[in-house]
C-alpha cells in the first residue's frame, strides 16, 4: 500500500504497461441505437449541447463502457454528447460497480472502458494481463464521497473518521448511542454500495480501516435504493458519490465530515473536493485499454471524453470536479501514444 496525492492510504500496482497519467498538478486532485443502457435498465435518449449539430462523418461501430456507478453519470452525459455528434456509432454505458466491471466485463475483454472510483488493484491488472488486456489509466474527474443521513436525524451534523469507522467497522457499534450517549439509543440501518463497488473499496480502505466493513448493511450498485432507504427511517445512514447527493438533496441530509475529532467539520461540496479540504474527497478514472484504442471508434470516443473532462458542464451538470487542463493535457499525450492523433 501507499499513499494517494491527499495523503490516504490505496492499493496502487506495479504498471510495466499500464500507462499512469494520475497525479497531475494543480486542482486535478480533484479535482447503433439512439439508446444505451442506464443505470435503472430503461432507455434514454443523447442529447446534444445546445447550438450543436451531428455530423455523419462516416465514423461508426460501437463502444461498451462498464464499470463505476459514481462515475456512471459522466459517462452517460459523454455518451449523449458524442452519440448527437457522430448518429452511426452506439455507445452502451453500464453500471456494474468498478470491481464488478473488471472482473466480470474488462479484464475478460468483454468492454473497451472501464470507469472506477478507485485505482486498479493488483489483482485486477494481473486478471486483465492474463487475458491480453492492457489497462491505461486516467483521471478524468474529482468527487466528494457522501455520508448522509435522514432529514429527521437532528441529532448528528458531523462526524470524524473514527466514529464512522465505530459504525461500519465490522463488529463495531449497534446503536447511535454507542456514538454518543446523548444521541437515541436505536439501532442503526446501514445502507451502502456492494462490495463490487470501488466507493466500498475506498470508504473501506481510508475510512474504515483495518476492522474491514462490516458486512451486515444494506449492499447495492443502485444508489436510488440507498435514498429510498434513508427516507424510509430517521436512523438510516448511508454514503455515496456526490453527485446522487445533490440530484437528492432535499430528500436526505449530508453530514459534514472531518478527518481526527480535532480537525474543523468539512461540507461536502465540490469545491471543497477540488482544494482537497474536503476529508473523503477521491479521483474518479477511466480505464481504455490499449487493445480497444487500436479501433477508431473507441480512441475517437475517448479523445471526446478526455476534451470535455475540463467542461464547466461537468460540475453544473452532473455534480463532479471537472478535471484540470494539466491532467487532460497528460491523458491527451498518453492517447496520443497509443493511439495516434
Amino acid at each position: 500500500m501507499q499513499n494517494d496525492r491527499f495523503g490516504r492510504s490505496v492499493e496502487r500496482v506495479s504498471r510495466r504497461k499500464l500507462l499512469t497519467t494520475v497525479g497531475g498538478g494543480g486542482t486535478a486532485a480533484l479535482a447503433g441505437c439512439l439508446s444505451s443502457e442506464s443505470d435503472d435498465g430503461s432507455e434514454s435518449e443523447p442529447e446534444s449541447d445546445d447550438g450543436d449539430e451531428s455530423s455523419d462523418d462516416g465514423l461508426s461501430g460501437e463502444v461498451v463502457v462498464t464499470g463505476s456507478s459514481t462515475a456512471f453519470p459522466i459517462s452517460q452525459a459523454m455518451r449523449d454528447r458524442f452519440m448527437a455528434k457522430h448518429p452511426n456509432v452506439t455507445v452502451t454505458v453500464k453500471s456494474t460497480g468498478s470491481g464488478g466491471g473488471f472482473e466480470n466485463h474488462f479484464c475478460p475483454g468483454d468492454s473497451d472502458i472501464n470507469a472506477a472510483s478507485r485505482p486498479i488493484k493488483t489483482a485486477e491488472q494481473d486478471h486483465c494481463t492474463g487475458n491480453g488486456v492492457t489497462p491505461v489509466e486516467m483521471q478524468i474527474a474529482g468527487d466528494a464521497l457522501t455520508m448522509a443521513v435522514s432529514t429527521e436525524n437532528d441529532w448528528v451534523d458531523c462526524m470524524s473518521f473514527d466514529q464512522l469507522a465505530q459504525i461500519w467497522g465490522e463488529g463495531g457499534a449497534e446503536t447511535w448511542a454507542d456514538i454518543d450517549s446523548s444521541w437515541p439509543d436505536e439501532p442503526f440501518e446501514l445502507y451502502g454500495p456492494d462490495t463490487t463497488s470501488g466507493t466500498y473499496d475506498w470508504f473501506s480502505a481510508n475510512v474504515v480501516g483495518d476492522a474491514g466493513h462490516r458486512s451486515d448493511y444494506v449492499g447495492t450498485e443502485d444508489d436510488t435504493t440507498i435514498v429510498q432507504g434513508l427516507e424510509g427511517s430517521p436512523y438510516a445512514m448511508g454514503y455515496f458519490g456526490y453527485g446522487y447527493y445533490a440530484e437528492n438533496a432535499d430528500r436526505v441530509k449530508a453530514l459534514d465530515i472531518k478527518a481526527n475529532a480535532s480537525d474543523a467539520c468539512a461540507e461536502p461540496t465540490l469545491e471543497a473536493a477540488k482544494t482537497g479540504s474536503y476529508p473523503m474527497a477521491r479521483p474518479l478514472f477511466i480505464y481504455p485499454s490499449e487493445e480497444a484504442l487500436q479501433r477508431e471508434v473507441v480512441s475517437e470516443f475517448v479523445r471526446f471524453y478526455l476534451e470535455n473532462s475540463t467542461a464547466d458542464w461537468i460540475a453544473e451538470e452532473v455534480n463532479y470536479v471537472p478535471s484540470s487542463e494539466e491532467q487532460a493535457g497528460e491523458n491527451l499525450s498518453a492517447l496520443e501514444e497509443i493511439a495516434g492523433a
